[in-house]
Parts: structure tokens; sequence; C-alpha cells
């Protein structure tokens, strides 16, 4: 009951409704809201202060940016999610305050794009300033294993370097990115592999050119601290993974190497197991940390999701 109280009086606000209505569809710092809402940082950082005490939502720190979401798990979580369901979508205000959250991730996306475009012909070169590539694809290997693939879909693909690795075991191979640049690259390799079962589309992680359940196999290599929105973009690819399918992400761990934001238009600076667990919780996937790869002073973890056994129309996965 007390929890519950909290919760109420956490949302029992103008402003604060409004916010829940944003995170619920992105997670943003205060310098992004204070772009939309047109408020203070100083009064909006108060309000976010109450908001997490109450359970509404989730605040936690990266570097110098803190990062803000809708709460995933408890009694803040239910009342949060019921709340931003009774918003009228027709409602003006709302309405602007979607269009200009719309604005702020446009913005996010052009910044990643123009990143992509300006390293497009070195992508590979500058990933493995990070990670020792090879052990990655080694491990990356493992855990696929040899069994024919019918669809594999690489989200985020780059120069279509998870296309030339496992294409080859797949019936059809799919990559999709936003950089046209990449793209480029992309097909080119391809067409050299003779991998004529691959093919790239262009095309947002947050909204997949796909149908529902199409894909056995999804991979999402080096992609997510891009994203954003990482939980949509988890939840966009469970929407497109078949029941009995998997979902193999690839991505760095906690890190504090903050230059990456500015060099390399890096949004998050890795991603502990929990929050990735919590992710494949709310899109009704199974997540575990299957391999980590450890660096210095960048380590990846590589983990294997799958659907819920609640999910799934043929009983209990195995």
């Amino acid at each position: 009951m007390t929890d519950l109280l909290a919760a109420l009086k956490g949302a029992a606000e103008p402003t604060r409704l409004r916010i829940l209505g944003l995170l619920a569809r992105a997670e943003l710092t205060v310098s992004e809201l204070v772009q939309i809402l047109g408020q203070s940082q100083p009064r909006l950082s108060r309000h976010l202060k109450l908001m997490d005490e109450a359970g509404l939502i989730d605040r936690f720190r990266e570097g110098a940016w803190v990062f803000h979401r809708r709460a995933a798990e408890g009694v803040g979580a239910e009342l949060a999610a019921r709340v931003v369901a009774l918003i009228d979508d027709s409602d003006p205000g709302h309405q602007r305050d979607m269009a200009r959250l719309d604005q702020v991730l446009k913005a996010r996306t052009e910044a990643a794009a123009a990143y992509f475009a300006a390293n497009a012909a070195q992508w590979d070169r500058i990933r493995t300033l990070h990670v020792p590539e090879a052990e990655v694809e080694a491990a990356l290997d493992r855990v696929i294993g040899a069994d024919r693939i019918d669809f594999l879909v690489d989200i985020g693909t780059g120069t279509g370097r998870m296309l030339e690795l496992f294409g080859a075991r797949a019936g059809r191979g799919l990559g999709v990115d936003l950089s046209h640049e990449m793209l480029a690259i992309a097909r080119a390799r391809l067409d050299q592999a003779g991998l004529v079962n691959c093919q790239v589309r262009h095309g947002d992680l947050h909204a997949l050119p796909l149908a529902d359940g199409a894909a056995d196999l999804i991979i999402v290599h080096q992609v997510l601290h891009f994203a954003a929105d990482p939980q949509a973009a988890i939840a966009e690819a469970a929407r497109v993974l078949a029941q009995r399918g998997r979902i193999v992400l690839v991505d760095f761990l906690p890190h504090g190497l903050e230059e990456l934001r500015d060099r390399h238009a890096h949004r998050r600076l890795g991603f502990t197991p929990r929050e990735v667990a919590a992710w494949g919780r709310s899109a009704h996937l199974d997540f575990d940390l299957v391999a980590t790869l450890a660096g210095d002073p960048l380590s990846v973890g590589i983990w294997l999701g799958r659907k819920t056994a609640a999910t799934s129309k043929d009983g209990p996965l195995p």
C-alpha cells in the first residue's frame, strides 16, 4: 500500500505525466527532456528525482550522462504503464510532446548516420581497435553452431561481416542497416563472396522491414550501443523472431571510455547483464550471458536470447 501511494503521488502532476508519456517511448537524458518540454534543467531534475523515488522511472548514470526510462518492474512500473495507457493520443499537448520527441530521436539517428557515412570504408578496422574481432567471431561461431538456418537476419549489418561469416549456413540471409554507405560496401562484399542467398536492405532497427516471426536467427553485433532506444530495439527484434528462434546479441560490457561518445557516436557505454535480462523479460525473451571476452579496457559480452515458453504456441521451448 505504501509503494502504491508513493507511485500515485509521484505521477499526480502535469509535467510528470508528460514525462511518463515520453519515457514510455524512449530513454532520455535531462538535456533531451529540456529540449522537448521547454522547462529548466533544475525543475526537470527535481521532477525526475521524485519519480525515481516513487518507483515510476529507472534512473542510471553512464559516465557524464544520466539516462531515464519508464520503470521496468515493481508497483511503480505497473502504475506507470496504466497511466500512460490512459493518455489521450489526440490531446494537442501530448501530440506536441511526441512531435518534439521525434525531432530529438531524428537528431540522434542523423548523428549516428553521419558518423557511419564518414567511417564506412574503415568500419571493420575501427572495430578491431576496440576488441580483437577474431576472438569475438570464434566465440560467435561456437554459440551459433553449425546447424542449418532457414532465415538469418543481421540487424545493423554494417559492412556485412556477419552475413559473410554465417550466410553460407542459411537458406536465406538479410542484413538491415540505416546507412546507405554501409549497404554499398556490404553488397560489394557479398557479391565478392558469392553469397547469392544473402541480400541487404535499408531499414531502421527500431522498425524492421520484416513480418512477425519471420527470422530463425537474429544477430545484433556491436550495434545496440548506437541505438536511440536499446529496449525498443530488442522488442522489435523479438517481434520478428520465430517462436523457436534465437537472438545473438554482441556488445560491450560497461566501461568508462567517454570519448567513444564524441569520437565514435556511441550512445551507450556498454550494457550490464541485468539490464539486458530486464529488457528481454519485457519483450518475452530469456537472455543468458553465454560468453565474456575480457579486454583492456573494453570487454565484450555475448548474450543468447530465446522466446519465453509463455509466448510459445507449441508449448515449452527446449
